[in-house]
């Protein structure tokens, strides 16, 4: 019976460390940490404004700043994300946001009638983290949007991305008219 015990349990080793093995490791690769990210970006409709890209323009919330292009620090997108932008569009995500917390030092006195809107959906410390390393990760710096990144944020089934593939461009607003 020992015998037994002993050779089930060196199976069961062997198999651990044939799992952990590097040949095995490389044949998926590791999850991406910034799919939280993204998520977040959708569900809190950052992409109604600066687009799926988010090279932004013009959309329902007014003309979104690229976040392509931006040169803001991560610290300064977490401000950005949790106090919205005075005076302009860009709402706020954090409950309380210039009431019980001060956002750019100030609060709602401060600021007066430039008060940022209120987002549709209130994020978490953790959510806002998640967004700003999905955007540091995969927009900021990244140039004109291609296929392989429209695919990769809708999906190999959607045909938004048939604009990107090979020979072909966006439309034009003067082509759409």
């Amino acid at each position: 019976m020992r015998n037994t015990r002993a050779i089930t349990s060196a199976a069961a080793m062997a198999f651990v460390a044939m799992s952990a093995s590097p040949a095995l490791a490389q044949s998926s690769p590791p999850p991406d940490p910034t799919e939280a990210g993204k998520a977040v970006f959708k569900r809190a409709n950052c992409f109604g404004c600066h687009k799926w890209h988010g090279d932004g323009g013009g959309g329902y919330g007014g003309d979104a700043l690229s976040l392509r292009k931006t040169e803001l620090t991560r610290d300064q997108i977490l401000e950005t994300v949790a106090c919205g932008r005075p005076h302009t569009g860009m709402p706020s995500f954090v409950r309380g946001s210039y009431d019980t917390t001060k956002c750019y030092d100030m609060n709602r006195k401060d600021v007066g009638d430039g008060i940022p809107p209120e987002g549709g959906t209130f994020l978490r410390a953790h959510d806002i983290e998640a967004v700003a390393d999905y955007v540091l990760a995969h927009i900021k710096g990244k140039g004109e949007p291609n296929y392989d990144e429209c695919v990769s944020f809708f999906g190999n089934t959607s045909r938004v991305c048939d604009v990107y593939k090979a020979g072909r461009s966006l439309p034009s607003a003067e082509s759409t008219k």
